[in-house]
């Protein structure tokens, strides 16, 4: 039996295109894209730019984030080239399908002080650093809400997939635990591993690091979100934000599109009725955010532009 043929990586790139072109037109005519035009064309530029400078803060504590975690695995930098490569790196993550090509760039060109496999850890590390807090800000607001009385109100279909999430994310470690078990090599790899992930977020000079500067970007992106839904009309509490604007986001994590769009608007279109919204208002809000996105990392061009005019 012949082995199922490989995607070639400009036909997984064309696929993923058009999964998010393909998401985005069902959504469209699924919820009203003509109410969530009405209501970008009508967004308010105030909330919007306030958006665009929520989310560069954000890049810059990243960006700071990821010398503090490389600086503990024996990579020095300075504050400006981890900004330039950050952004460098969002640019084209928002440029290419799967959203990590750029973070893979950023790894190979900081290879050079300790090798290739800490400068991946480095940025590997630093990104789940940052998914650890935004993960840990969604638990907290589901279970709170979900106990309390006059909370968020939570339908089962939500729950049947939010709870068994928190449940593997809250179980993870055990993996290093279980990893005890394993014959010789499997058991040194993690081991390497689970010294290099305890250097670098979880030592006692960096933890307080990652802490604040995880709140940080989440805070960032959080009021880049509720900004961004502001200007087109919808106004979020606390709580709908932190319960439900987290799982918005995850879905970016998700490599079948093209930085998250499509299925950042089908959750949005779908959780925004939880906060007494329409679909259409979360669609436009989704679809503003992400535009107000593409312009905050536009500064990451120059590097490009900058090796194109030394080459020429």
């Amino acid at each position: 039996m012949r082995p199922l043929p490989r995607l070639k990586v400009r036909s997984l790139r064309i696929l993923q295109f058009m999964v998010s072109i393909a998401l985005l037109a069902i959504l469209w005519r699924a919820v009203g894209g003509g109410d969530a035009l009405g209501s970008l064309a009508g967004a308010d530029p105030v909330w919007l730019t306030l958006a665009l400078v929520m989310l560069s803060l954000q890049t810059l504590l990243s960006a700071l984030r990821w010398k503090v975690t490389a600086k503990a695995l024996g990579q020095r930098f300075t504050v400006w080239q981890a900004v330039r490569e950050y952004y460098l790196a969002q640019f084209i993550n928002q440029s290419l399908p799967g959203g990590m090509v750029g973070d893979a760039g950023r790894a190979v060109r900081a290879r050079h002080q300790a090798g290739l496999l800490r400068a991946s850890q480095g940025v590997v590390f630093e990104r789940l650093s940052g998914q650890v807090v935004v993960f840990a800000v969604m638990t907290v607001t589901f279970a709170v809400t979900a106990l309390a009385p006059g909370g968020l109100n939570w339908p089962v279909w939500v729950r049947s997939f939010i709870v068994p999430l928190i449940i593997v994310g809250m179980t993870a470690p055990l993996v290093f635990w279980l990893g005890g078990m394993l014959p010789g090599p499997q058991r040194r790899a993690l081991d390497n591993l689970w010294d290099a992930l305890h250097r670098s977020l979880l030592a006692p000079k960096v933890l307080g690091w990652q802490v604040l500067l995880g709140l940080g970007t989440t805070a960032c992106t959080l009021s880049a979100f509720a900004f961004c839904a502001r200007a087109t009309g919808t106004e979020l509490s606390l709580v709908e934000l932190l319960g439900i604007v987290p799982l918005i986001l995850f879905t970016m994590l998700i490599p079948i599109s093209v930085s998250g769009w499509g299925l950042r608007e089908g959750a949005a279109a779908a959780l925004f009725p939880l906060a007494g919204e329409s679909a259409s208002d979360g669609l436009a809000a989704s679809i503003a955010f992400g535009l107000v996105f593409v312009v905050a990392v536009l500064p990451g061009m120059m590097p490009l532009l900058k090796n194109r005019r030394n080459k020429r």
